[in-house]
């Protein structure tokens, strides 16, 4: 399976997905015109990987900042992990990192925290 190769923009953030290392990253800005259109080749690419999946996944959230639209995106994206990790298929794990004094950040991965039922660690940088 390809990996899906993202580059970054002042509006989208850039996103790094390897199915032969079981690696997810997210990293940037996520405020897209469309973000779910933006985001449909995340999701195609999440269903074809849960079909075979490495035995661990880890996802890495490093965002400065996402809108409304984008929010509900991540949480389909967490949504699709979780049902990975319930099917035993591969053992996912998320770690949100925020900057430090960027209360923001980390409440809104506290908040997927509760919401998603996978091993999720706030990670402060």
């Amino acid at each position: 399976m390809n990996s899906l190769v993202m580059e970054g923009t002042a509006k989208t953030p850039s996103i790094l997905f390897s199915a032969d290392s079981g690696t997810l990253e997210i990293k940037g800005r996520s405020i897209p015109e469309n973000s779910f259109e933006f985001y449909q080749p995340v999701y195609e690419w999440l269903d074809s990987y849960a079909l075979k999946p490495s035995a661990v996944t880890s996802a890495t959230i490093q965002l400065e900042y996402f809108n409304t639209s984008s929010s509900k995106c991540l949480l389909d994206i967490f949504r699709k992990l979780e049902s990975l990790h319930k099917s035993e298929r591969s053992e996912v794990n998320v770690v949100w990192m925020y900057e430090e004094d960027d209360e923001d950040m980390m409440e809104a991965g506290d908040d997927y925290r509760t919401i998603v039922l996978l091993p999720f660690e706030l990670k402060k940088i």
